[in-house]
């Protein structure tokens, strides 16, 4: 054997030793995640991604679990708050708009849900992302009758282009699954019947109740 066909073997087996150590440390999946703070959301997203079927059979599982990104807007009392403020129960986050309809046939869906299953464990927030019109919004939400989701609003236009860079989505409505740490668990791009035995179900599995 040459020496220099020896050496690169014996460089090939540092390499080969490190990448195992990395796959150890890091996983190959939603079942290995990493050792950071969504380390144990790979669980979650291998329970929940099962219900991901019927009404929000668009619901994407995340890969991998990632950190939310941590977004400021209003909160009801129109002071900022960020989502990582909300931490400690799992978050239905929504965007929506008064100029997109597909986002306004969904919020009276996303009212019953959070009447049904808010509580301690679990929430709806609905962040509205108009700028314009800023008193449109919330008489929108009186005159509809959606009186069990908090006022969120982004007036300055933060949380829209932030979402978009993290899921890739485009459109409205976007929804993130987000657990009790402030990782992201799935992302449906378009509306869904949120109210439904299969959200239902969905955000059972979420929680451990599956």
């Amino acid at each position: 054997m040459m020496p220099g066909t020896k050496a690169m073997l014996a460089g090939g087996a540092v390499l080969a030793a490190a990448l195992g150590v990395g796959l150890a440390v890091y996983g190959t999946g939603p079942t290995g995640g990493n050792t950071g703070p969504c380390a144990g959301s790979a669980v979650t997203i291998t329970r929940l991604a099962p219900f991901a079927r019927g009404e929000v059979a668009a619901l994407q599982a995340a890969e991998t679990p990632r950190p939310a990104p941590d977004l400021t807007f209003k909160g009801p009392d129109g002071a900022d708050t960020t989502l990582s403020a909300l931490k400690g129960r799992l978050l239905l986050v929504n965007l929506w708009a008064t100029w997109c309809g597909p986002c306004k046939a969904e919020m009276p869906a996303l009212d019953r849900l959070q009447a049904e299953m808010g509580g301690p464990d679990f929430a709806v927030v609905a962040i509205n992302v108009d700028t314009r019109n800023l008193d449109k919004p919330p008489q929108w939400l009186r005159d509809n009758g959606i009186a069990h989701l908090a006022n969120y609003a982004d007036p300055g236009g933060r949380v829209l282009p932030a979402i978009q860079k993290d899921t890739g989505s485009q459109g409205l409505p976007t929804t993130m699954l987000v657990d009790a740490k402030g990782c992201t668990l799935g992302v449906m791009k378009g509306p869904a019947e949120w109210s439904s035995p299969d959200a239902k179900r969905l955000v059972g599995a979420a929680l451990g109740w599956e």
